[in-house]
């Protein structure tokens, strides 16, 4: 995880953009540089470094002797780079896997380039041969990107929006700052003037596609047909191969432990893949509630199951209701559902980057998207309606819970990854029968659990152990998180600012207090961005007014 920014047709005070630059230090604490390159002096390079592989050599703009036209600015990991660069004879000049980028553009362009990374990754190329700028970004987006292009030919790129907000303060216009799409990128000419001109934007993978070179060492053959015990392996072997490829680090491994389905599954196969792998320090799990909060006791279950090194972070309502300015800020969004699951992820970061030396974390988001894990599943009027959902969810992740996970992390340090939106494992859940994917006997990932069943991974209560919002699992079966922040707010907002809700932001309408408070409190950091988000989440089928699981009736009837 690191913090990438750049700036290109625009000669602006070096001291001005630096301070631009500087507005996302938090994501790489352990070195930054800043400056504009040597062949274009209106192309400008800012990148924060937090150092996960090949500390001494991989500070960026990276640039090698044998391409020295080429500038590599990117966020990520490159999972397959150690296979293509014996496969191609590639000649590495660090021990950075993004070097891959330069020679794959180099070798075959980056059409190709993009279809043969299997990692989650943001990057921008810049070729000063052939005066071209190449943006692009991983097909769930997992790493964060914002682009800025004006009319008059500026273009600004930034692993968060906050970095760019201020970078053509002198336009009479509000230049528009949107997310780059995931899976996507994009080609600019620059002008003999410097100016950037937009030339292709194109799609390189969606969710059902593979990366060419994907990782397959040492994986057991995969067996073909849909009957159920074939699958069920088939989803062992992908996801185990999943956790095993993201072990990739010269920092120290944790895991983020809710007690759930998702995160148990995560740290379980953490804990048993780096004994094999023969980890020297032991794996830590983070779990976060209130005192009386059912995550925490599930957590508590798994860690002494799985034999981790585990910490309890406990947290006050007071807590959780004094870092939610921070938190918005850090989001740079105001959708109701991200903001309450966010409070409690950002203050687990905030004790691991305080109190222990781990960095990088793994954790479960992306597998209710993928196995149609939400509540509101059970409803679903049929099951090719649930899998065309699901895919929605999956290409909108990037908005939502990805962007939660990211920001929360990254504003502590961390280093997230996610071995549920792994490529292969994902092209493969989402090729089975629509029928084998949908909630079964009253219980969602039913798929899912049958695959792990007789592993002995996890206690059969958690197994089994039923869906739980993040947001709603941290506090109390008596009162959770939700009533709690209901509380809070009542006192914060009128009836009379709901009743004018839709004059003062007509764009995405609050229609209940608790979305109001976000809206006012985005709008004190970022007024005028309201578009960064497209449209609220919200369930399914289930006329909802809410997003929390705990405020649907089916909750109640299926618990």
């Amino acid at each position: 995880m690191c913090g990438i920014w750049a700036l290109f047709g625009c000669d602006k005070r070096f001291d001005v953009q630096c301070l631009n630059g500087m507005k996302i230090a938090h994501r790489g604490p352990d070195a930054f540089r800043f400056g504009n390159v040597d062949d274009f002096t209106k192309c400008w390079f800012g990148f924060h470094r937090l150092a996960i592989i090949d500390q001494l050599y991989g500070m960026q703009p990276l640039r090698l002797k044998k391409y020295p036209h080429l500038w590599l600015c990117y966020n990520g990991e490159i999972y397959n780079f150690q296979r293509m660069k014996k496969e191609f004879e590639f000649d590495f000049q660090t021990e950075v896997d993004g070097e891959i980028f330069i020679h794959l553009y180099q070798m075959c362009g980056i059409e190709q380039m993009s279809r043969m990374l299997d990692g989650v990754f943001a990057f921008i190329i810049l070729d000063t041969a052939n005066r071209k700028v190449f943006l692009g970004r991983d097909t769930y987006g997992v790493r964060p990107m914002f682009k800025l292009h004006t009319d008059d030919g500026i273009l600004a790129v930034c692993s968060e929006a906050k970095g760019l907000v201020n970078v053509v303060h002198s336009m009479t216009t509000t230049p528009r700052i949107t997310p780059f799409p995931p899976g996507h990128y994009e080609v600019f000419d620059l002008k003999e003037n410097q100016k950037v001109e937009s030339v292709e934007l194109s799609r390189f993978h969606s969710c059902k596609d593979v990366p060419l070179h994907t990782v397959y060492d040492g994986l057991p053959q995969l067996s073909t047909g849909f009957q159920l015990e074939t699958v069920t392996n088939n989803i062992l072997i992908l996801f185990e191969n999943a956790v095993r490829k993201r072990l990739m680090a010269h920092r120290r491994i944790g895991c983020l432990l809710s007690g759930g389905l998702d995160s148990s599954l995560v740290a379980a196969l953490l804990l048993k893949l780096s004994h094999e792998n023969n980890i020297h320090y032991p794996v830590q799990t983070f779990a976060i509630g209130t005192a009386d909060s059912p995550d925490v006791c599930a957590a508590r279950k798994v860690a002494a199951h799985i034999g981790s090194e585990h910490h309890e972070v406990l947290f006050t309502p007071e807590e959780g209701i004094k870092a939610i300015e921070e938190v918005i800020f850090s989001l740079e969004t105001y959708n109701i559902t991200t903001v309450r699951a966010s409070v409690a992820m950002y203050l687990v970061s905030k004790y691991i980057k305080e109190k222990t030396d781990s960095v990088v974390i793994f954790s479960g988001e992306g597998s209710d998207e993928l196995t149609q894990g939400y509540i509101y599943f059970h409803k679903a009027p049929s099951p090719k309606e649930a899998a065309e959902d699901s895919e929605r969810l999956l290409n909108e992740l990037y908005l939502f819970d990805v962007l939660r996970a990211d920001r929360t992390t990254a504003a502590h340090g961390l280093e997230l990854r996610v071995p549920f939106l792994d490529h292969r494992f994902t092209a493969y859940y989402l090729s089975l029968p629509e029928e084998l994917r949908v909630p079964k006997n009253g219980i969602e990932k039913h798929l899912l659990r049958e695959a792990f069943q007789d592993t002995n991974l996890l206690p059969q209560e958690i197994l089994w152990r039923r869906k739980e919002a993040f947001s709603d699992g941290v506090c109390s079966d008596k009162k959770s998180w939700y009533s709690m922040l209901q509380e809070h707010i009542e006192s914060q907002v009128n009836d009379v600012q709901i009743e004018e809700a839709a004059e003062r932001f007509p764009f995405n309408e609050p229609k209940t207090k608790e979305g109001y408070f976000y809206r006012q409190v985005f709008e004190k950091f970022y007024p005028g961005r309201e578009k960064w988000l497209t449209h609220y989440w919200m369930p399914k089928w289930v006329n909802a007014t809410d997003p929390s699981a705990r405020t649907l009736p089916i909750y109640k009837l299926e618990n």
